[in-house]
């Protein structure tokens, strides 16, 4: 049976490699649109995947869908695998600083983010992973790109919780040269990357989704 991957994919969440999706069909995946702004909850899927995008364009939306956020905190509490870049990494933050008003977000993690008027980081990264989660094998290289104007407010890393398992070897990441933010099967980051540039990065979502599909027909057969 095919392993349903979510796709955040609405006006606030758009970048996304189409190179990305076509890899995950080529290995059988069935593709979910899910949007944070118009849907009510979180439809029944094996993996969340959160491109980049505006978010902060579409912050009263956001903040304003508290049924699809609620949905996505019990997904994750349940184990749901979900690999975030960007504007999905900014989502999963307790919330988004605009103009001096903060809209909250999923409240994945303990950070609140804000908008700059300059770029925080703009050019090619390499990542190395340093440190277990859902996704890659410690030791991995990724090369992907980042570009953001968002920067986390006051991330003091284990102080808050943060366990980051990205070492930027190029790049910035999201604080101090580290950057994938991990809890539970979720892991977000600032990089984006290509699936031909990373090509770990299919293959670790698929093999995630499909264990906690697992998982769940054995906990509800």
């Amino acid at each position: 049976m095919k392993a349903r991957i979510g796709v955040m994919r609405d006006s606030a969440f758009q970048f996304y490699y189409p190179e990305n999706f076509e890899e995950l069909r080529r290995y059988g995946v069935e593709i979910i649109e899910v949007s944070a702004i118009s849907e009510g909850q979180l439809p029944a899927i094996d993996a969340l995947y959160i491109g980049g995008g505006f978010p902060e364009t579409h912050a009263i939306a956001l903040a304003g869908n508290v049924r699809f956020r609620d949905s996505l905190r019990r997904a994750i509490d349940e184990g749901l695998p979900v690999y975030a870049e960007c504007g999905g990494l900014m989502y999963l933050g307790e919330g988004l600083l605009l103009e001096g008003r903060t809209y909250p977000m999923a409240g994945i993690f303990p950070l609140v983010f804000s908008l700059e008027k300059r770029p925080q980081a703009h050019g090619y990264s390499i990542a190395e992973v340093v440190g277990e989660n859902p996704f890659y094998p410690v030791g991995t290289v990724l090369k992907g790109h980042e570009f953001h104007y968002s920067k986390p407010l006051e991330a003091n890393g284990e102080a808050d919780g943060l366990r980051y398992v990205f070492e930027m070897k190029r790049g910035l990441g999201i604080q101090g040269k580290a950057d994938g933010l991990c809890r539970n099967n979720v892991l977000a980051t600032y990089t984006h990357v290509h699936a031909f540039g990373a090509r770990e990065w299919a293959g670790g979502l698929i093999r995630a989704a499909v264990g906690f599909r697992q998982k769940r027909a054995a906990r509800y057969p």
